[in-house]
């Protein structure tokens, strides 16, 4: 059996009481509990602190571009598609930057899961508004309050009927660890929206302001796209946790090797001494 020791401890670069921690522990407990170890699973990430998690984490990984975490996570699918992949970014750099390929990803459906840490902030860059920032938010570089409404990756994901859309909270650790197990069990593409609180940079949405709002959705058939649609809205008082929509459709590539890997050891060195 794996356990989450496999996956070894790290110092982090994060600040005391981030969110992050909760996430990279339930990342590890539900790798363990589907006994899935460091050399089984494939991990993308982007940039940001968010996108550091690869790093204080035993696993084959590639930390890339900003923005630019999905199109190497479905690379990797592509050229292993027997193995569990995973891409691991924040809001910022998932629904910003890497906005495109958040909708090319849901169109496309490869089976891989996105796991994005929504802080609702830019968290490596000092704290600017970020997509997912609400109307009127304030930091250092929006002194008068972010113009722009909050970007709603979860009402988006529903209504393009991505296969797999989930929001939780990393307050929430047990019920967290259940929902990244269905949605790397799933196949097709999974989103998973991850709450969590900058302590260092987001004085609005704390720890508390989350707690107070959040819910564990009972009674909910997430096949029913349009009660999914209902609840993807509901984003203020009120904020569902859990599995909002999912629908069985063809998976890209399902079943095909869809890159081949043909090259000599030596030919690549060759290759790469050139460049020295």
């Amino acid at each position: 059996m794996v356990s989450t020791e496999q996956f070894g401890e790290f110092e982090t670069s994060w600040c005391p009481g981030c969110g992050n921690f909760s996430i990279v522990k339930c990342l590890k407990q539900a790798l363990a509990d589907m006994d899935l170890a460091p050399h089984d699973i494939l991990v993308s990430s982007g940039i940001g602190q968010a996108a550091k998690l690869p790093h204080y984490m035993l696993c084959n990984m590639f930390n890339g571009l900003h923005g630019r975490s999905m199109p190497v996570a479905q690379g990797m699918k592509m050229a292993l598609p027997d193995m569990p992949v995973l891409c691991v970014s924040g809001d910022g750099c998932s629904y910003g930057e890497g906005g495109n390929h958040f909708l090319a990803a849901l169109r496309r459906n490869m089976d891989l899961t996105l796991l994005v840490h929504d802080n609702q902030i830019y968290g490596l860059t000092k704290g600017q508004a970020s997509p997912t920032s609400s109307r009127g938010h304030v930091t250092k570089a929006q002194p008068e309050g972010s113009r722009s409404d909050g970007f709603n990756p979860v009402a988006t994901a529903v209504a393009m009927r991505a296969s797999f859309v989930a929001r939780a909270f990393s307050g929430e650790q047990d019920h967290l660890v259940s929902v990244i197990k269905e949605a790397v069990n799933h196949k097709g593409f999974s989103l998973v929206d991850i709450l969590q609180p900058c302590v260092s940079f987001n004085k609005v949405n704390t720890y508390a302001w989350y707690k107070e709002r959040t819910y564990i959705l009972e009674d909910h058939d997430p096949s029913d796209w349009t009660a999914a649609m209902t609840l993807s809205e509901e984003f203020g008082e009120r904020i569902p946790l859990g599995v909002i929509y999912r629908e069985d459709k063809p998976v890209f590539g399902h079943g095909e090797r869809l890159a081949e890997h043909k090259y000599d050891k030596n030919d690549l060195k060759a290759v790469l001494q050139s460049y020295t």
